[in-house]
């Protein structure tokens, strides 16, 4: 493929609009009321969200995790322990979010410190995914070299067959982490290159407001 192919593609943003007045003074309501708008947009994925993480060399990686709940505390995410980002989440536990939504031509990004959340929420969330999810869970050595495809089939054919039906445990290497923001970054598409973009910054008693250049 030419060079040319790709630079030469152009969008045009008219979808909407984000001005201060119009916005809520919480970075968490905010996100709230685009997160409804993705979900009644029907946006495939809606709460897909890509994590950047960096271990100890500063070498970033990134990678696309799922979204399951969120409060004013925090981003809500599952994974293994073992895996390459629950390492370096461990080592460097400040990491950077991004929500996509195209359709609507919006994006959301933050940076904070990363928190494992208590072990019951996460055999509770292990408890209520769908079978096949959970001995995925559980064969699966997340990030680690593996010799083929018929690896991780014959551990799922072994555990079925030794839990046929039954329910399995949550493994000790999996779980929920929170990500507590201290910086959000909104960004409406607008014409003519013009996007909007607002930033919240935490500070004491509450978030700073400022509207950043596109």
């Amino acid at each position: 493929m030419s060079s040319k192919v790709l630079s030469g593609i152009r969008k045009e943003y008219r979808s909407g609009e984000l001005e201060e007045g119009r916005i809520d003074k919480d970075p968490f309501r905010q996100f709230s009321h685009w997160m409804q708008d993705a979900l009644d947009c029907g946006i495939e994925e809606p709460t897909a969200m890509f994590l950047a993480t960096a271990g100890e060399n500063g070498q970033p990686s990134g990678r696309i995790v799922l979204l399951k709940e969120f409060d004013e505390s925090g981003f809500v995410f599952f994974t293994h322990h073992l895996s390459r980002k629950g390492v370096e989440m461990k080592k460097n536990p400040l990491v950077a979010g991004t929500f996509h939504w195209k359709e609507l031509e919006r994006q959301v990004r933050f940076t904070g410190k990363v928190l494992r959340i208590s072990r019951t929420a996460s055999e509770a969330y292990f408890n209520s995914r769908p079978m096949d999810s959970r001995i995925s869970a559980i064969i699966s050595p997340q990030s680690s070299v593996i010799p083929d495809r018929m690896f991780l089939e014959k551990k799922r054919t072994e555990l079925i067959s030794v839990f046929p039906g039954q329910r399995v445990s949550c493994p000790t290497d999996w779980g929920g982490y929170r990500i507590v923001p201290a910086e959000f970054e909104f960004w409406q598409g607008r014409e003519f290159r013009l996007h909007d973009r607002i930033c919240y910054t935490r500070i004491r008693g509450g978030w700073q407001i400022k509207r950043l250049a596109p």
